[in-house]
């Protein structure tokens, strides 16, 4: 649906003198389009709506800076898409990675080992690990994340990250240890 750049600019100029019902009528006209083109990017209702609502914030302060008013739904647009890419980059890799260990804790690739009973020994011990030693020995050597990203991922502070890891190697080389002498 094409929105009239005539009524967007007289609208606009209004707004701009002082008349604050330019404004509601404004969100009349766009708010819904706002809506559908973060859907359309993030697959999320209420996200959408939050990203919309959070671009009526920066339309409001920043049109006095918007050079040409008949650009309006252009200049609008961007800042809803901007804030909608916005969102995706943040959270899309912290989002996968919580899900993927929620869901799938006993998965996980040793990359350059022959030895299939000690690759074996090894997830064994991995999963024998409480969840939360499981979580960071995978984010710390599986997926490459520094102890820092793992205490913003978890919500925990950066000593509990460096605990949790210590504690779970020393507990996976002592398993290790142990099978070794088995041999």
């Amino acid at each position: 649906m094409k929105k009239d750049k005539t009524i967007d600019t007289v609208l606009v100029t209004q707004y701009l003198s002082g008349d604050a019902n330019a404004l509601t009528e404004l969100v009349k006209r766009w708010h819904k389009l706002f809506c559908e083109k973060a859907y359309w990017l993030v697959k999320d209702a209420d996200v959408a709506k939050d990203i919309a609502q959070d671009s009526w914030k920066t339309i409001i302060v920043k049109i006095d800076k918007l050079q040409d008013p008949k650009s309006f739904g252009a200049w609008a647009l961007r800042i809803v898409y901007t804030k909608a890419l916005d969102y995706i980059n943040s959270n899309k890799r912290t989002r996968n990675n919580l899900e993927h260990y929620k869901y799938e804790q006993d998965i996980i690739v040793v990359e350059n080992e022959t030895d299939e009973s000690l690759k074996k020994a090894l997830l064994k011990a991995i999963k024998n690990l409480v969840e939360h030693q499981q979580t960071v020995i995978k984010l710390f050597y599986v997926e490459d994340y520094s102890l820092k990203e793992i205490s913003d991922i978890l919500n925990i502070s950066v000593g509990t990250a460096k605990s949790r890891l210590f504690h779970a190697r020393e507990k996976l080389k002592d398993t290790l240890k142990e099978k070794q002498n088995d041999y």
